[in-house]
């Protein structure tokens, strides 16, 4: 038995070529996770590059189709990415400020233990990221412009429900096993791919975010909290005002009867409201001590110099529009 500690949040490329190199000399035949998001993601990543010859960071730039990967099991630590019930991860270069996510069939893990009793020492300011993150996850398929099935709709707006009552709670009594359980298993299936109904539906706060911390080297979920928000008022207007609405009345309760618009804009109210009072998070860039100054680069890296599509497609001035919200 071979170990790899000190992966750090947002995984380095590093450690994905430190544990390729370990399973190479070692032979080793299966991968245990036993961590977040970070570890789960790097230990995918890991048993890909088992099976390529160079650079990891190849396999993430080129794209390069990952065919083979050594069986990962994972025990997850903390609720957030979901990445124990899928086949994506995300992977961060500090040397080029590049931070890329892919999803490849071969890196869904084999077996995953959630046991929510794992997650009774993580501290409330995670236990909020995570909530953050989870509930990102659900509103980046939630909100786009095609009539999806009303079952699936309902299956999200209790998502969304079960993190808004339950990561408070969570926070607040760390041992609460109710609330635990709850986060554990939304995280899960809040990005599983069950939820997108089996169409691929393009995201826009996420790779924002990446941007975010691939400079910055924040926490995902605090960046997906300070940018959520601003992106849905930047994304409301007459054609779109209708899912805001449905928002509204199905998870946050507000009367039916208000105007569309109203009812709209208090949603997003109600949406900062959680993050930044409920979550206690911190509510704009300039307090985690980011400037405008990388915004241009970034904004043009996260829509690949082209469009961001989505909810509602974002060009470069769109995205960087967005940025100064959060300032």
């Amino acid at each position: 038995m071979f170990e790899l500690n000190g992966i750090a949040p947002n995984p380095r490329v590093s450690s994905v070529n430190a544990g390729a190199a370990i399973c190479k000399k070692e032979r080793i035949d299966v991968l245990l996770a036993v961590g977040g998001g970070s570890v789960i993601d790097c230990t995918k990543y890991i048993g890909a590059a088992a099976y390529y010859d160079g650079d990891a960071w190849d396999i993430l730039l080129q794209k390069t189709p990952v065919e083979k990967c050594l069986p990962v099991i994972t025990v997850l630590t903390l609720a957030a990415t979901g990445s124990e019930m899928n086949s994506g991860g995300v992977i961060s270069n500090p040397e080029t400020k590049d931070k890329i996510g892919l999803t490849f069939p071969p890196m869904q893990p084999q077996v995953s233990f959630l046991d929510p009793t794992n997650t009774y020492t993580v501290s409330p300011y995670q236990t909020a990221c995570g909530s953050a993150d989870i509930l990102s996850h659900v509103l980046e398929v939630y909100f786009n412009m095609d009539q999806d099935l009303q079952l699936l709709d309902s299956i999200m707006e209790a998502l969304m429900k079960t993190v808004i009552k339950y990561a408070p709670i969570a926070m607040k009594e760390p041992d609460n096993y109710e609330a635990r359980a709850n986060l554990m298993w939304t995280s899960s299936w809040a990005i599983n791919g069950f939820i997108d109904g089996g169409k691929r539906q393009a995201w826009s706060c996420h790779p924002m975010e990446h941007e975010l911390s691939a400079i910055y080297d924040i926490t995902h979920g605090l960046g997906l909290a300070i940018l959520t928000p601003r992106w849905l008022e930047y994304t409301l207007d007459e054609t779109t005002v209708a899912k805001f609405s449905q928002f509204g009345v199905n998870v946050f309760g507000i009367d039916a009867s208000l105007p569309q618009m109203e009812i709209a804009k208090k949603s997003i109210d109600l949406v900062q409201e959680f993050f930044f009072k409920t979550l206690g998070l911190k509510s704009t860039f300039t307090e985690i001590g980011i400037d405008d100054e990388h915004f241009s680069v970034m904004a043009k890296k996260a829509c690949m110099g082209g469009v961001l599509p989505g909810f509602k497609p974002l060009h470069q001035q769109d995205i960087e529009n967005i940025f100064r919200m959060c300032l």
